[in-house]
C-alpha cells in the first residue's frame, strides 16, 4: 500500500538539463570549467613557484648568503646532496637540509674565480 504512490510518479516529463542534454552531462559541463580555472588559479602557479625554488636551491654554492625558511640567515660552509652546512655565526656551523633554503640573498664568487683572485 505504501509503494503504489511511488510507481504513480514518473520522469518522463521532467524537463531535460542544460542545452537539452541529460541531467548528468549538465552538472558535467558545469565542472569542467571551473576545474580549468581551478588549474591555471592554483595549481599552476604553485608548480612554476616550485620549479623556481629548486633550480635556486640546487644553484646554492659555497660562501652564499643564505636565509632559511625559520628566518637563520647564514653563510654556506658546505655543499652535499641534501644538505648544507651554514655558518650562522663565527665558529657556529649547523647541518641544515637544502629544502628549508627561503632565499638566497647574496651570491658567493665562483670557487675558480676565488683562487685566481688569490694569485
Amino acid at each position: 500500500m505504501f509503494a503504489t504512490p511511488a510507481f504513480a510518479q514518473t520522469t518522463a516529463g521532467a524537463a531535460p538539463g542544460i542545452a537539452g542534454l541529460p541531467e548528468p552531462f549538465g552538472s558535467l559541463l558545469f565542472f569542467v570549467p571551473l576545474f580549468v580555472l581551478f588549474y591555471f588559479l592554483m595549481i599552476r602557479p604553485q608548480q612554476q613557484r616550485m620549479k623556481a625554488h629548486q633550480a635556486m636551491v640546487s644553484g646554492v654554492k659555497r660562501n652564499d648568503t643564505v636565509v632559511l625558511n625559520s628566518g637563520v640567515i647564514g653563510k654556506v660552509v658546505r655543499v652535499e646532496d641534501k644538505e648544507i652546512g651554514l655558518e650562522i655565526a663565527q665558529g657556529v656551523s649547523v647541518k641544515v637540509v637544502k629544502a628549508m633554503i627561503a632565499e638566497v640573498r647574496t651570491r658567493g664568487e665562483p670557487a675558480a674565480a676565488a683562487n685566481d683572485a688569490k694569485v
